[in-house]
């Protein structure tokens, strides 16, 4: 069978920077460690006055289609995954592609476009949407663009405020690809909550600690699902597992729940018996309550191990480097714990080919995929050719003034009595221009 997965991947942060633990920490009143070690955040990417979702989606598309020598025929799909639309009807895919035909030469009208909404994990199903597409032949020979793009802003003073980011990540989904071939095995915890939901507005209500919960829940189904289908999961299977990241501190939690599932019932579980015994079972126990609490301490003590740390420090700290730096990029995130592994393996000159990573995605309201991916032979040169380093060091650097200008220019239904300069000089990009007749946004291209 054809391998069929992700060929190559771009990423497009916003151009701006809010260092949290030197510019909102001291705003807040809070240590700084608040946010770099609870948090596990240092700071976060903003876009500019004329940057948005269509603008980095494009900007990431077009870089992807140059570097890999592109042109709109050789497009067959485009799929925008994101949860900060600005349009209940017309799909962003449309104006990214309309961005996308004022520089090169064809267009896309034979392309099949969309828009996908499910949170967080939108961007793993459209992802999944070009799998298929490609699988029932379909595509005419053509690749899939996958753009996941979004501006996570929350209302001022709101908790998940220091988690804010912005940036996009394009993928083309082809057969034989460079990158990772995509398993047909998935895993899916998925349920009707109201964790985390935006009815008709753009900030979310979130309730915090709910949240956290319906998060690991669904984490949970989804991996013994994918185990129901794929067969259990042995620690040495995977080199990397990517979580989605709305920031760090949560993948502690949610990668801790996988490691105690993993290893119950193995040689792993035997090895800590006399360090801090065996996992409970819940038919030892009278209630479900007292069963909890026995597996809550079980848990604290499970992550002060060596067992633990030395698993939790190879396989996904290295996940959370890049989103350390910019900040929760909602449909984006898993895709960005995914570069941030590979850019791992890089630095380390790992031997790489055929390594499995075990990918979790997560969407609140609320849904959990699973599934592995299997490294290919082209993965370092497109891992090379990323810039994103690049990206990150020229990012200008706001301050808190300038952060709230920044953050009263990019709410949608806000008037602004006075007019916010740009921070930084547009080049070689997609910008946005104002408004047209009907209210659509207008984009250029500036040289």
């Amino acid at each position: 069978m054809t391998a069929v997965g992700i060929d190559a991947i771009e990423i497009r942060s916003g151009k701006l920077k809010l260092d949290l633990p030197g510019t909102f920490a001291p705003q807040k009143g809070d240590d700084p460690e608040k946010y770099t070690k609870g948090l596990g955040l240092t700071n976060s990417s903003f876009p500019d006055v004329y940057e948005d979702i269509v603008t980095m989606g494009a900007n990431a598309a077009k870089r992807l289609m140059d570097r890999k020598g592109l042109e709109p025929d050789d497009i067959g799909r485009i799929d925008v995954a994101t949860e900060s639309a600005f349009d209940h009807s017309k799909p962003v895919s449309t104006y990214i592609a309309g961005c996308l035909e004022k520089v090169y030469d064809g267009d896309f009208v034979h392309a099949n476009k969309g828009e996908r909404k499910f949170a967080c994990v939108a961007g793993t199903q459209a992802v999944d949407d070009a799998y298929n597409w490609i699988r029932a032949g379909r595509n005419r020979g053509r690749a899939a663009l996958v753009i996941a793009t979004d501006t996570a802003l929350y209302a001022r003073g709101d908790p998940g405020e220091a988690t804010q980011g912005a940036g996009a990540v394009a993928m083309l989904i082809a057969e034989e690809p460079n990158l990772v071939e995509l398993s047909t095995d998935q895993g899916y915890g998925s349920k009707d909550e109201t964790d985390f939901l935006k009815p008709n507005q753009q900030f979310p209500s979130v309730d915090g600690k709910r949240s956290m919960q319906v998060y690991l829940s669904r984490m949970r189904e989804a991996l013994e699902d994918y185990e129901s289908v794929a067969g259990k999961i042995e620690l040495d299977d995977f080199a990397y597992a990517p979580f989605h990241t709305p920031f760090p501190g949560m993948v502690r939690k949610a990668a801790l729940l996988a490691y105690r599932h993993v290893i119950r019932d193995t040689e792993y579980e035997d090895d800590l018996a006399d360090e801090i015994g065996r996992q409970p079972r819940e038919d030892e126990y009278e209630d479900r309550e007292a069963y909890e609490e026995a597996i809550r301490d079980y848990m604290d003590e499970l992550k002060t191990t060596d067992q633990y740390r030395t698993w939790y420090d190879d396989a996904v700290e290295p996940t959370l480097g890049l989103s350390r730096e910019v900040g929760n990029w909602y449909t984006s995130s898993v895709h960005v714990a995914r570069v941030s592994a590979l850019r791992d393996a890089l630095e380390r000159d790992r031997d790489f080919v055929d390594e499995t990573l075990l990918v979790a995605s997560y969407g609140s309201g609320a849904q959990a995929e699973i599934h592995a991916e299997t490294v290919r032979e082209g993965w370092r040169s497109e891992i090379e050719a990323l810039d994103i380093d690049d990206q990150l060091a020229s990012r200008y650097d706001l301050s808190w003034e300038e952060y709230e200008d920044v953050h009263d220019i990019h709410e949608y239904d806000k008037d602004l009595e006075r007019e916010i300069e740009e921070f930084t000089a547009p080049e070689g990009e997609f910008v946005f221009t104002g408004w047209g007749r009907m209210n659509e946004r207008k984009y250029e291209y500036v040289e």
